[in-house]
């Protein structure tokens, strides 16, 4: 059945971010309604244990600090529900979501959708995902404290994050599939200058050993020049290929940076053309190339619902 009630708040989004923003406009008595998409939890759902995050000191789970949030965001009256936006009218008020089986309304709109790794899409590299396979140098670095390691990807950011994680592996194994690296002179030439870094050009991850112990054992890898084949001995393998801003659902609507990125200005207000959209605020990932955190998309969650409150007082709510 149709959704005949006008909210007063959608958030689109059940990542850090978007229970962060369902928590304080919950408690502002905005009742919102949260849309979980496709990836619900967002990627702290498949994350294992989480030691940056203030509050925890022996660390926490991902998905129970997802669940954690969950619970209290219900608590102060969200609403949480299983469902992807199709299509989205930010032409008139109040904006129209379509759901596909159902079309909902709300005065304002938090997006807080997120932006998926890149992954090299391997069964056995998905299979150890949270065990050895990462996304992020940032969360996971301390754990590969003393081993050997892997960074895949040719760009700035597969060096700065294998320069990062020197601070704790014995040896940081940069795998590119190409000849040429993408990275810049300064940054290519500083991990090169690196005494812990070593390079693996025309190269590619085949398999992820370690499945059955669900703890990653090597790498299977060959070099697409020589037809070599061989395993690479590393306990953990850092993806750095980029990540895919969940943002089509607002292609031509809000404007988005050359990589799909939502701009924002003042934090968290959306544009078209340059132009503020009224009532229609980003946060977290979706809107974040740089930082990427845990405790950055909270942060920037609770700015969204900030807004949004003062921005319903403002038109009469």
């Amino acid at each position: 059945m149709p959704d005949n009630i006008t909210h007063d708040v959608v958030i689109l989004g059940s990542g850090c971010a978007g229970l962060t923003a369902a928590i304080y406009t919950g408690r502002a008595n905005l009742k919102p309604l949260v849309l979980e998409g496709h990836e619900p939890g967002g990627q702290l759902s498949i994350t294992t244990l989480v030691e940056n995050f203030p509050g925890w000191p022996e660390g926490v789970q991902g998905p129970d600090l997802i669940e954690n949030m969950k619970k209290q965001s219900v608590r102060f009256g969200a609403e949480l529900r299983l469902a992807h936006l199709s299509s989205i009218d930010l032409t008139k008020r109040p904006f129209s979501l379509n759901l596909g089986k159902e079309t909902i309304h709300t005065r304002s709109l938090i997006i807080a959708s997120g932006a998926s790794a890149r992954w090299l899409n391997l069964p056995s590299e998905q299979a150890l995902i949270g065990h050895g396979v990462t996304s992020c140098a940032t969360c996971d670095g301390f754990f590969a404290s003393g081993k050997e390691i892997a960074v895949i990807g040719g760009g700035d950011t597969a060096m700065e994050e294998a320069l990062f994680l020197t601070r704790f592996a014995t040896k940081v194994t940069i795998i590119n599939r190409s000849e040429k690296f993408r990275a810049s002179k300064i940054m290519l030439d500083r991990a090169i200058a690196h005494p812990k870094v070593r390079f693996l050009s025309s190269t590619i991850v085949e398999e992820v050993i370690g499945v059955e112990e669900k703890d990653v054992k090597g790498l299977r890898v060959k070099n697409q020049v020589s037809g070599e084949q061989y395993v690479l001995p590393v306990a953990f393998m850092f993806l750095a290929i980029g990540h895919i801003p969940n943002a089509m659902a607002f292609k031509d609507l809000i404007d988005v940076d050359a990589d799909g990125y939502i701009k924002t200005r003042n934090n968290v207000f959306t544009t078209l053309n340059g132009e503020i959209i009224p009532g229609v605020f980003a946060c977290g990932d979706i809107q974040d190339r740089r930082y990427r955190q845990a405790i950055t998309a909270a942060g920037s969650g609770c700015m969204a619902a900030l807004e949004v409150e003062k921005y319903l007082e403002e038109h009469g709510r």
